[in-house]
């Protein structure tokens, strides 16, 4: 699942860019990252706890 992540968050950001370099889109990043910033954080501390529960998991099945 890690892997399919970041091969989706590479997709959807190149797409961004591609678009926003033909012109089909008028964003600007900064203006974005300057909202959103917060979820950025959430997300990642989000994925910190569900790869802490994985891992502990996994140690349990092992026993």
């Amino acid at each position: 699942m890690k892997g399919n992540v970041a091969a989706i968050v590479l997709i959807v950001l190149g797409a961004f860019f591609l678009l926003t370099n033909l012109g089909l889109v008028n964003v600007s990043l900064a203006a974005l990252l300057k909202t959103w910033w917060p979820l950025i954080l959430i997300a990642v501390g989000l994925a910190m706890i569900v790869k802490r529960t994985d891992t502990r998991s996994t140690d349990a099945k092992k026993d």
